[in-house]
């Protein structure tokens, strides 16, 4: 297999509270089409060498499962609001099969953030074979995992310290994932050129402090020009198929369980 095939497969596409809400009864929570049900958001990077978990949201036991999922390599964090790391406890799983710790790559708050939050996997008695075994590794430059180069992308998101993060594979087919995100600074576009896919934040029509508007998301798309654009991050406001409808030409809502893969451009 070559080391150029990477893909990503959506293990979830909605915004913190999910898809249907509960108690709502609008169109879209209440849609018969599979792609309007939205758990939160988290994707799973693979190569011939590597199965990265990006970010441990709440529903990670039912997205793991519904994808088989019984082996990763490690886990990236974008940041560390509870929909992105509510689901850290299930990633004991992962560590029943491994002989050392799982390698947890985040930025330095997010790592404090998640000894706070989950302070006795962290702790030094932690031995008991049933739990997670983290090895924390702090992000401050480009580093590899396997056959990937991957490069954190600083975003604006909120008062949150928040990364998004670009995926090279060794013949340079590269892959930007930035679910959660308001403004994009100048640096971190200087970073984002030559895309063959673009994966970012696209909440609703109506704009909003912390996130980007599905017009916001296509004004970043059409500057940077990937070959490729999937939206995420989607909230109940936005049907799949009325969407998928009005997006420019090489852009498209993503869902929960698409494979996608930029070597076969096949949705």
């Amino acid at each position: 297999m070559s080391s150029d095939n990477i893909t990503i497969t959506f293990l979830g596409t909605g915004t913190s509270v999910g898809v249907p809400v509960i108690g709502c009864h609008c169109p879209v929570c209440t849609s018969t089409d599979p792609r309007n049900n939205r758990t939160r958001s988290s994707v799973l990077i693979s190569t011939p060498e590597v199965k990265l978990l990006i970010d441990s949201g709440p529903d990670l036991r039912e997205q793991a499962l519904r994808e088989k999922i019984s082996v990763i390599d490690a886990v990236i964090y974008t940041h560390s609001h509870l929909d992105h790391v509510a689901g850290f406890d299930e990633m004991r799983a992962f560590c029943w099969k491994r002989d050392s710790p799982l390698p947890l790559y985040a930025s330095e708050s997010t790592i404090g953030a998640l000894k706070n939050m989950f302070g006795w996997a962290f702790h030094q008695d932690n031995t008991y074979k049933g739990y997670i075994k983290p090895d924390p590794r702090v992000i401050d430059s480009p580093f590899e995992i396997g056959d990937l180069t991957i490069t954190p992308l600083p975003v604006t998101h909120g008062s949150v310290e928040t990364t998004g993060f670009l995926f090279q594979t060794p013949t340079s087919t590269r892959l930007a994932y930035l679910p959660d995100v308001k403004h994009v600074p100048e640096t971190t576009l200087a970073l984002m050129g030559d895309l063959d896919l673009l994966v970012i934040d696209s909440l609703r029509d109506v704009p909003h402090a912390t996130h980007l508007s599905v017009s916001e998301a296509c004004s970043i798309s059409a500057g940077l020009s990937p070959k490729k654009t999937l939206l995420t991050h989607l909230s109940h406001d936005l049907d799949h198929t009325e969407l998928s409808a009005r997006l420019p030409e090489n852009v498209s809502p993503a869902y929960d369980g698409l494979s996608y893969s930029p070597a076969l451009d096949v949705l």
